[in-house]
């Protein structure tokens, strides 16, 4: 039996191992050849992407991947790497990093194009540029592989077979939307098995003779998805040529036809409505007609996978050039007359108002008319800051609330609300109170809100207090009854801080401490922790005062001059550069001891980096003492100030920072992109 068993194994083998086997080597050369024709054009980036939420816009550091597809440095990627990308540095194949601007994004069909820095290349030799297949020719198991920088490592390949030619969204499966955007309208994406990972995105989804066939986006179960490269390459050249992409807008709102209909032999897609103030309203057209044909092309489709050919149609119609549009209505054919306007985008970004602390968007043609307003007129709200202005208004401000007037001024859009926000707090030092009018749900209502400058923390000297540079704990009740003090007060020695003046004058860990200037310490209590320091506060710096000490049960006395407190780390004001994206302040008397540096240390302990900011990305940690930036010793709070300004001041190339770190310390260095920098001032 298991002979048999053995023999039944060894043939299968040889009917399914071995033949795959040889299918691999028959399409070794091909494949092959396909990664080493593609391969040089695959970059690698790394991008800063921004978003609104809780009041702020907030970074994101991510990775993704793409082609240069031009040789002037153009890159093709998706729209959800590079889309709200405000920094961007891009790993060629040659291992050389540049950094690169957006040129041009569209949500519609998840693709994006970047354009590289070439001023910045070492290299003189031409850029590699990938070329596209005709994707119209792909055919279902087509081979094909997946290349990219997945998890924002190294180039990798993944080889597989198309598994599907038309892939969409169904309604069973969900839609894909991105800012408002439903990207399944006009994308019928290549299903294929090449595996994909994150950091794939905006990766070409390559064919067996090393051309762009598709652009990797999502992964639906185990398939990926990848964007036809005719679509591709189509959006890609308009975004280079004008920046956005131009589509036609008629208004109507359709689906695929009843499979009732579609039985009784009825042909074109049917219309859920027509949408108020668009170029269909007032056509006759109505809920429930079927649309046939659109400037002379048949319509037709009675399931989501030919949805895509409709939207493509409309959107590929020339915005104030008239068409026939051909319906028909309980089999009754008409004919109407439409003009297309642009389509313009469904959700406008969003923008932070600091002095607000709300982020906001511009009311767009459909947002309006979900609100039920007459026009664009007005700001969203889109979110709030915790403890904000906004938040702390009276009544409170709302998510979706549509400002539409302050202190009296009509607000048309975000650039009016900054306007006329900026003439109400000219030359203001203080929050102002405004009268604030908005539409909630269709409901008129006013607030006040208390807007103003956010408040920085100046770089100024703190009162002078009296300071002995010692620690000590409380002689409770318990503590004197242990030692045989029973009914003794007062504070226990527990450090004596190197080189200040309680060293010097003798003082040592253990001591009692009864009596200050002949007067008993009233500390008898754990909560009595602050006393005998307030007692000393009471005193001017540079006063001397007189000890009463019990050491090993001998009484002394022991004179001490009392000295300016150092400023503890709770009370140092910070420097907060969100061009770099990090926080510091000056070395603390408590950071030096603490990490037991000598106190002659100078420089500025990094209190918080941004996540995704230059600094980020620098490799700067909370808690690294910046000892010099470009060779320019940081000592304080200002010197901090006046390196940073220096550097906008002369946009070096490379920024070098100098930092301690653990047991030694480290260089960390990156390449600003100056004039992002500069926005962000």
């Amino acid at each position: 039996m298991k002979n048999t068993l053995r023999l039944w194994l060894a043939f299968l083998l040889t009917m399914v191992v071995l033949p795959a086997e040889e299918a691999v080597v028959r399409r070794r050369p091909e494949v092959e050849s396909a990664i080493a024709k593609m391969s040089p054009t695959i970059v690698r980036i790394e991008v800063i992407s921004e978003e609104g939420s809780d009041g702020r816009m907030l970074r994101q550091h991510a990775v993704g991947s793409g082609s240069i597809i031009d040789p002037q440095g153009y890159v093709i990627t998706n729209y959800h790497v590079a889309g709200r990308g405000a920094t961007f540095l891009c790993r060629l194949a040659d291992r050389e990093e540049l950094p690169a601007t957006l040129v041009g994004a569209d949500a519609m069909t998840d693709i994006a194009v970047i354009k590289l820095d070439l001023s910045r290349r070492r290299s003189q030799a031409p850029l590699p540029v990938a070329s596209f297949a005709d994707s119209s020719a792909a055919r279902v198991g087509d081979t094909v592989l997946s290349m990219g920088c997945p998890a924002g490592l190294t180039q990798s390949v993944t080889l597989g077979i198309i598994a599907n030619d038309a892939m969409v969204m169904t309604r069973f499966v969900g839609g894909m939307n991105l800012d408002g955007e439903s990207v399944g309208e006009l994308v019928r994406w290549f299903g294929h098995d090449a595996v994909i990972f994150g950091g794939n995105s905006g990766g070409p989804l390559v064919d067996v003779t090393g051309r762009i066939v598709g652009v990797n986006e999502i992964g639906v179960g185990s398939l990926g998805g990848a964007i036809p490269a005719n679509t591709a390459k189509a959006v890609a050249m308009e975004l280079i040529q004008k920046g956005h992409v131009v589509r036609g807008w008629l208004g109507i709102e359709v689906q695929p036809l009843l499979r009732s209909l579609a039985i009784q032999g009825k042909h074109g897609v049917l219309v859920r409505g027509v949408i108020e103030r668009s170029p269909a309203a007032g056509s006759g057209l109505q809920q429930g007609d079927i649309l046939q044909a659109v400037q002379g092309h048949a319509v037709d489709a009675d399931c989501d996978e030919l949805m895509p050919a409709y939207y493509g149609l409309v959107a590929s119609l020339k915005p104030s050039v008239p068409v026939e549009v051909v319906y028909t209505r309980d089999g009754v054919e008409h004919k109407v007359n439409l003009t297309p306007i642009e389509r313009t985008a469904n959700l406008a970004r969003e923008v932070e108002l600091t002095s607000w602390g709300l982020t906001v968007r511009n009311l767009t043609r459909i947002t309006a008319l979900r609100a039920k307003r007459p026009n664009t007129d007005g700001v969203i709200v889109d979110s709030l800051r915790a403890g904000g202005p906004a938040a702390e208004a009276k009544p409170t401000l709302m998510e979706n609330d549509i400002l539409l007037s302050l202190g009296g001024r009509p607000i048309k859009d975000v650039d009016a609300l900054r306007t006329v926000s900026r003439e109400l707090l000219k030359d203001k030092t203080e929050p102002e109170p405004v009268l604030v009018t908005f539409d909630r749900q269709g409901l008129e209502m006013v607030a006040v809100v208390r807007i103003g400058p956010e408040v920085d923390p100046a770089i100024a000297p703190r009162a002078a207090r009296a300071w002995a540079g010692l620690s000590t704990q409380v002689l409770t009740a318990e503590i004197a009854k242990a030692m045989g003090l029973k009914g003794k007060a007062g504070v226990r020695v527990t450090q004596v801080l190197a080189g200040t003046n309680a060293e010097q004058a003798g003082l040592k860990v253990g001591d009692l401490i009864l009596k200050l200037d002949d007067k008993v310490i009233p500390a008898r209590r754990p909560e009595d922790a602050e006393v005998f320091s307030s007692l000393l506060r009471e005193y001017p710096v540079g006063s001397e005062v007189k000890l009463d000490v019990l050491r090993a049960g001998q009484p002394m006395a022991i004179n001490l001059k009392l000295v300016e407190r150092p400023v503890p780390p709770s009370e140092l004001p910070t420097v907060k550069d969100i061009r770099f994206g990090f926080s510091a302040r000056q070395l603390s008397y408590d950071d030096k001891t603490q990490r037991k540096e000598s106190l002659d240390t100078e420089g500025v302990i990094v209190t918080k980096v941004e996540r995704s900011g230059w600094a980020d990305l620098a490799g700067l940690h909370t808690g690294d003492i910046v000892l010099s930036i470009n060779q320019t010793k940081v000592v304080d709070n200002v010197t901090l100030k006046q390196t940073l300004d220096a550097l906008f001041a002369s946009k070096p190339r490379h920024v070098v920072l100098q930092v301690r770190r653990g047991l030694t310390g480290a260089y960390l260095e990156f390449e600003p992109d100056w004039s992002v920098l500069e926005a962000a001032k």
